[in-house]
């Protein structure tokens, strides 16, 4: 029995399809709708299920995008379905791009897992702290199971939100710098059309204030570290002190990386990621020098139990030598970093070009942190043209008055 299969497409003859005989080949018949090209009507054997379908290529590819069932899906909104597939064709774009996507996101589980061990544990030393995010607090609120295509910009600011109400502003802030990262490499392998982490506003942090040390905090401070019953602790600041250096770069120095007769220290791991050299002063190779450490541990500065491995944190001994210097106010073990460029700035002469260097700032807007206190220098190198300038003058008055003397010398 021959069939049409081509015909303008209305409700009533839609609904007086026959069902495909089942002894037929294939799983059913299609018809195609003459009004909107590539519009299909599928019918299946048995109950005769109706399937509009869109039909077109691109790209030199066939493809096929189902656009609902019949009834429930109408005709009229068959239609448009069908016309703004085609829109997205005129406009060179796959219409079945995003439904690919749907069908191919990872749960945010699965996907948290490939981030930590292909990205953040490649290129991110602080991987630790992403994952303890993600384990304790990002999958517990989302749900394992959620697609990461579903998690959409409003459920994500929500969450940020109820961070800030337990949390400072700068912790919410880098959950949000964390789901951001995790979004951006799900667009880079195709998983996600889009960031949605994108323009979502930050909180505002609260501006830290560096604490530099006086040179008379210094001098009480380094009278406090001989008096202290750590003496292999109080080495450690010390040496942080001299040198200016971070404090991971202190506790992960090696002595194969010391060169006492060259006076150089070299770090092959930095915050920057890369390897650096720093300059030693006599001061710190004397200090080195008394170490016991260099000829019991692989580290300069070991752990007071266990000298296999390096001191950990010397925060509550630096907070104890602080007061038994009697230094007031909050000072962190960092600001001992700041007080060293700050002491090069104000009371070496030294211009921030060269603490930059000295510090291993990768921007000089960092060591512009410092600019103010090159006030006494640029006032010292202020008067010291002015000087200059008056000594050219009172030169030239004396050729004047010599001059002069000798003009009247010749009159008489």
């Amino acid at each position: 029995m021959n069939r049409v299969t081509r015909f303008r497409f209305t409700v009533r003859a839609i609904e007086q399809l026959p069902p495909c005989p089942l002894d037929a080949p294939g799983k059913g018949y299609e018809v195609s709708d003459t009004e909107i090209p590539g519009l299909r009507l599928s019918v299946s054997k048995g109950a005769g299920r109706k399937t509009f379908w869109l039909r077109y290529t691109f790209k030199g590819t066939k493809r096929a995008m189902r656009l609902g069932g019949f009834p429930a899906t109408s005709l009229a909104d068959a239609r448009r379905l069908a016309l703004e597939a085609r829109g997205q064709l005129d406009r060179g774009v796959d219409p079945q791009e995003g439904r690919d996507l749907e069908r191919s996101s990872p749960t945010l589980a699965n996907f948290a897992k490939d981030y930590l061990e292909d990205y953040a544990k490649v290129h991110k030393r602080s991987w630790r702290d992403d994952q303890s995010k993600l384990d304790l607090h990002v999958i517990p609120f989302f749900g394992a199971e959620r697609r990461l295509c579903d998690i959409q910009r409003r459920d994500i600011e929500r969450f940020i939100g109820a961070v800030r109400k337990t949390h400072s502003p700068a912790t919410a802030n880098r959950f949000l710098s964390l789901l951001s990262a995790m979004m951006r490499r799900g667009v880079t392998l195709g998983v996600l059309p889009d960031n949605p982490c994108r323009g979502i506003p930050r909180f505002r942090e609260a501006s830290g204030k560096s604490r530099y040390l006086s040179l008379e905090e210094v001098g009480r401070l380094v009278v406090a570290m001989d008096k202290d019953p750590a003496p292999s602790v109080m080495a450690a600041l010390r040496f942080m002190l001299l040198t200016g250096c971070r404090r991971s770069n202190a506790l992960k120095a090696r002595w194969e990386h010391m060169d006492l007769t060259r006076r150089i220290w070299f770090m092959p791991m930095t915050k920057s990621g890369k390897p650096q050299y720093s300059p030693l002063s006599e001061e710190c190779i004397t200090l080195l020098g008394r170490l016991k450490s260099r000829q019991t541990s692989p580290w300069v500065f070991p752990s007071p139990t266990d000298s296999t491995k390096p001191l950990r944190d010397p925060r509550k001994a630096f907070a104890r030598v602080l007061a038994a210097a009697g230094i007031q106010g909050h000072v962190r073990l960092h600001d001992i970093r700041h007080t060293h460029a700050a002491l090069a700035v104000s009371h070496a002469g030294q211009t921030l070009y060269t603490v930059q260097k000295l510090l291993h700032h990768a921007s000089p807007q960092t060591t512009m942190l410092y600019g103010h206190m090159a006030n006494s220098t640029l006032a010292r190198a202020s008067q010291a043209v002015s000087d200059v300038i008056t000594r050219a003058t009172r030169a030239a008055e004396g050729d004047d008055m010599a001059s002069a003397s000798e003009a009247a010398s010749l009159a008489r």
